[in-house]
């Protein structure tokens, strides 16, 4: 008579094994994270709707100068992504030394990428003009550059504080310092946007000053807790911060670097998108806006699991330990794949009530807009699960310190598979924004494969050392 299978070889005891290695751990660090991101999401969003009680002209110049403060930031923060894989793996080495030392070159990073930043935003209204924006303008968006400017060093040194503070498993005070940093904003905001109380009334200007009051805000709660902290106080993060260490500087730079043109590669895709469903006319490029913000909202959570993964896989490569870093690295795109397939259906489901949020109906012209953003948001639906998919691959990829080859799928993947679809499916086969979004999905899942097949052969190629 077969012997009954033991208590702890049942599925359940297997899932409760697995919730408690792998599954809250990588929770536990990616959802605060996400929640972050999504913080983040809600300042941009307060300075949009406050801004945009100034007049359609002074938001369009605020997002002027806002897409390339982006677009800086971005490049600094692919920079500076770098001391996350870095210094996981050299805590996972228990070298302590060499990790201490990644913290504090990230800083000077940070620092030292603001000279050439800072230089390229003092002219922005000289280099809007130059690509043909309207003199007024570009006067306007070249006023709110010269305070937004002075956000970009807080913002560089919060992304170097969130990186120990991950790689110290530490997440939910990156989230807290967020949260402070929302309401510094959306306080300001008001008082030097409107002269609420007595305060000057500062417009743009003002909008600016709120946001480098906001990030400063952050960055001191950030710096506060990783100096003070019990766990974390003997790391001595900003001890003999004045001492040099080009070797480490030149380290972060050689893996941050294919990661920023990877992160800017990306941001242009999606800023081509909008020029080629721009093409389709307003109605379609009102309905691709809708579309992009619900989307951009539910990639918020794989996003924050994909720098938890970065941190653990690393973490497990540095110690040498292959079972934790195939554990870590198929867990994050599972839960990541569980969790776009929910927001999947949820897109084919309830389209309707989604997009019905940023509309008013009492324009004519909303129906139209829903009637194509519900048929953006069926192929969105696909477009999130691999999207899911690529970020988790790229940054598996990361964590073992493997960059360059990834470098060269996204590219391949965003710009001429993604690029390439889109125009012939959105424009010459006349499929519209369905078919520019049909491309992107296509480029996303090009990226997603083969970074995944390639973490799947970490051991044959040679990923995995020591």
């Amino acid at each position: 008579m077969a012997r009954p299978a033991s208590p702890a070889s049942s599925p359940l005891a297997t899932l409760r094994s697995w919730w408690a290695s792998d599954i809250g751990p990588t929770l536990s660090l990616g959802l605060p994270l996400a929640g972050a991101q999504l913080l983040q999401m809600a300042i941009n969003t307060t300075d949009v709707l406050m801004i945009g009680r100034l007049g359609a002209e002074k938001l369009a110049a605020s997002v002027l100068a806002f897409n390339m403060f982006t677009v800086l930031w971005f490049f600094g923060l692919g920079l500076i992504q770098a001391v996350v894989p870095l210094g996981a793996n050299a805590r996972g080495r228990r070298d302590t030394r060499a990790f201490r030392r990644i913290i504090r070159m990230g800083f000077w990073i940070a620092c030292l990428y603001c000279i050439p930043a800072w230089s390229v935003m003092f002219f922005a209204q000289d280099i809007l003009l130059l690509l043909g924006q309207e003199p007024k303008i570009a006067a306007l968006a070249g006023d709110y550059m010269i305070a937004l400017q002075w956000s970009l060093l807080p913002a560089l040194m919060i992304l170097a504080l969130r990186g120990f503070l991950t790689v110290m498993e530490k997440s939910k005070i990156v989230l807290l310092a967020t949260f402070c940093g929302a309401l510094v904003n959306a306080l300001f905001d008001y008082l030097l946007i409107f002269g609420a109380f007595g305060f000057p009334r500062l417009e743009l200007a003002g909008a600016g000053i709120a946001s480098a009051f906001s990030t400063a805000a952050t960055m001191v709660v950030l710096l506060l807790y990783a100096t003070r902290e019990r766990r974390l106080k003997r790391y001595a993060i900003l001890g003999r911060i004045w001492r040099s260490d080009w070797a480490t500087l030149a380290q972060i730079l050689k893996v941050g670097l294919p990661i920023a043109i990877a992160i800017v590669a990306e941001g242009g895709l999606f800023a081509a998108s909008s020029i080629l469903v721009g093409w389709n006319g307003a109605i379609q490029l009102a309905a691709h806006g809708i579309a992009l913000q619900i989307t951009s909202i539910t990639f918020m959570i794989p996003l924050g699991l994909s720098q938890a993964t970065l941190t653990r896989v690393g973490l497990a490569a540095g110690r040498g330990d292959r079972d934790a870093v195939r554990r870590a690295g198929w867990t994050a795109l599972v839960v990541a794949l569980f969790v776009m397939f929910c927001s999947a259906l949820v897109f084919w489901t309830l389209p309707e009530t989604l997009i019905s949020i940023y509309l008013d109906f009492d324009n004519p012209q909303s129906a139209e807009v829903l009637g194509f953003a519900v048929s953006f948001l069926a192929v969105a639906a696909l477009f999130q699960i691999v999207d899911g998919a690529q970020v988790i691959g790229i940054n598996n990829l990361r964590g073992l310190g493997d960059i360059n080859v990834p470098l060269i799928y996204t590219l391949i993947g965003y710009w001429v598979v993604g690029i390439t679809l889109s125009v012939t499916l959105g424009i010459h086969a006349g499929w519209g924004g369905v078919g520019v979004w049909s491309g992107l999905a296509g480029g996303l899942a090009f990226v997603g494969l083969l970074t995944n097949v390639r973490f799947a052969r970490r051991e044959q190629l040679g990923l995995m050392k020591g």
